[in-house]
């Protein structure tokens, strides 16, 4: 494909996880600047949709639920009926999920593009569903680039400049931020974000060495912000991270939307979190980041962009990408860092 062929609209599938759609954002911004007035949606999950809303150069979001596939026959039927009508000359399916070959049939775009999954290998309804398939290198490279590579091999070449995250809080998030940081006394203050949970257990740093890290932060006088999720293991966690400690904190745990977490990210001097959505989210807002890593890689799914430190142990066996030594949901890589080295590491970044 050259640089004049005509493509009108495009369609971007991603059905995974919030930091996963976020980390396509950068493929829109490319696309359409390589292709100006082109209109290009994406679909994804339901809940994944905040990653997306406000992107500029995103026209239509389109959804679906994660549970139950859509909402049955008649969400889907629905759903195929909103697509066909947008007639798509290009799709680009990010994931190796049957739908996206299903759809790519059902819709049947001029031009359409998939990584070449290993188990999608020798199947002759995946390979004839699209028109490009394109490699995937044997050394580990970080996702956004491995997305971006579905442009590549349609002659789009993104520069360094249209490579970086894009999120977008809405003044809405910006506006109840404020307010929050006004009830704190941090409205135009600077302060640490901590947020030390995670959805998946074999992410999470042990309760003690946060602790500790939010005592040296206090110690070395700086202003501690921690949030977490509304989910009941996530807030039960930072109770027992907070308990200990003599000195209080400004505990935001279960109170923010996820777009105002993008908000309260973008006021942060520093972000400190583990490998999870919120560490992409300060990738996206353009703060600093300390991220600490265990099992999961860093060189794939590390902070994008933006200044950072990555605390990992150097043990042989990392990253495994198992969840937590032999499946126990416990990380002895991630348990071994220690709070000192992540206050370095935070003291480094922001010049203290």
């Amino acid at each position: 494909m050259s640089e004049t062929d005509p493509i009108r609209r495009a369609l971007v599938i991603k059905l995974r996880h919030h930091g996963d759609v976020l980390l396509t954002s950068p493929l829109f911004r490319a696309l359409r600047h390589h292709r100006p007035g082109i209109e290009i949606d994406a679909l994804v999950y339901e809940e994944t949709t905040p990653m997306l809303e406000g992107h500029p150069d995103i026209t239509r979001i389109h959804t679906i639920r994660r549970s139950a596939e859509g909402g049955g026959l008649r969400g889907e039927l629905e759903l195929v009926g909103q697509l066909r009508a947008r007639r798509y000359d290009l799709l680009i399916h990010l994931t190796e999920s049957w739908r996206g070959a299903l759809l790519s049939r059902l819709l049947k775009p001029r031009i359409a593009v998939t990584a070449r999954w290993p188990r999608r290998r020798g199947s002759r309804f995946w390979s004839g569903s699209f028109t490009h398939h394109y490699p995937q290198p044997a050394r580990l490279r970080h996702v956004v680039e491995k997305h971006l590579d579905a442009l590549r091999c349609i002659g789009i070449h993104p520069a360094p400049h249209e490579r970086g995250l894009l999120l977008v809080p809405g003044q809405a998030a910006e506006d109840s931020v404020n307010r929050l940081l006004d009830r704190e006394g941090l409205r135009g203050q600077p302060f640490i974000h901590f947020h030390p949970t995670s959805r998946w257990l074999f992410k999470c740093w042990r309760t003690d060495h946060c602790s500790r890290f939010i005592a040296l932060l206090q110690q070395r006088g700086y202003r501690v912000v921690v949030t977490a999720a509304p989910d009941r293991a996530e807030l039960e966690r930072v109770r027992a991270i907070l308990d200990p400690l003599s000195e209080p904190v400004v505990d935001l745990s279960g109170e923010l939307s996820l777009k105002e977490l993008a908000a309260l990210i973008g006021h942060a001097r520093c972000f400190v979190g583990m490998d999870s959505v919120p560490m992409h989210m300060a990738a996206a807002m353009g703060t600093p980041t300390v991220a600490l890593f265990g099992p999961s890689g860093d060189q794939e799914w590390g902070p994008w962009m933006v200044p950072h430190r990555v605390i990992t142990t150097p043990l042989s066996c990392r990253p495994c990408g198992l969840d937590g030594c032999a499946g126990s949901k416990i990380s002895d890589c991630l348990d071994r860092i220690q709070p000192e080295a992540v206050l370095a590491a935070v003291e480094e970044l922001i010049g203290s």
